[in-house]
């Protein structure tokens, strides 16, 4: 029989605290967050395709570096799932046995670290090495992404602070090692078939 970690008793009161405000907002805003909350991983692959399209017109080099990016998320996406199979913390919504504003998950859906959480910061500090512009729009994105995922009653506080540490973290290492490769290959890549892809 597979036991799961109970973690009420680090922030279940804020987490309380959190669902009970979203409980007494207005809907329009419950339904803003709530659809940012489940739609929103989408915004960074829109800033990861504008990187790219963007970088493309600085050179093979920096064009590289923005194709590298979707890589070093899902870097951090796998480290933050292989954490959950570790700790499998169940679900706020399923220890505390609140109403929420997003369905809770069943059994097994592991809540710690967040996925959404890792996966935006990933997105934010990778595009950094990308873009300061971007990486700040991500940034901020990455904030509203974890704050949501509390709101809507799917996590603790602590999931998403963690997530978000584990994906930032995740993210520079990667994209830290892969910006020392080899400093040819961008030339090399440049002159085959891949050159439309890395240079305008």
């Amino acid at each position: 029989m597979m036991l799961a970690f109970q973690a009420s008793s680090i922030d279940g009161e804020a987490y309380q605290d959190v669902v009970e405000v979203a409980h007494h907002s207005p809907g329009w805003l419950d339904q803003v967050v709530s659809t940012w909350a489940t739609y929103g991983l989408a915004v960074f692959a829109v800033l990861m395709v504008v990187g790219w399209w963007r970088a493309r017109r600085v050179g093979a080099a920096a064009a590289l570096t923005a194709l590298a990016v979707p890589a070093a998320v899902l870097v951090a996406f796998a480290v933050d799932a292989g954490l959950k199979l570790v700790v499998r913390e169940d679900r706020p919504c399923q220890s505390l046995r609140v109403s929420t504003l997003e369905v809770c998950p069943g059994p097994g859906d592991w809540s710690f670290p967040s996925n959404h959480a890792a996966i935006a910061a990933a997105a934010a500090v990778a595009l950094f090495f990308v873009s300061r512009r971007l990486g700040v729009m991500a940034a901020v994105a990455a904030c509203a992404m974890a704050a949501s995922r509390v709101w809507v009653g799917v996590h603790y506080p602590h999931d998403v602070v963690v997530g978000v540490l584990v994906g930032a973290a995740v993210a520079f290492a990667s994209m830290s090692v892969l910006r020392r490769g080899p400093k040819d290959l961008a030339g090399r890549l440049s002159a085959t078939w891949l050159r439309p892809v890395l240079v305008s």
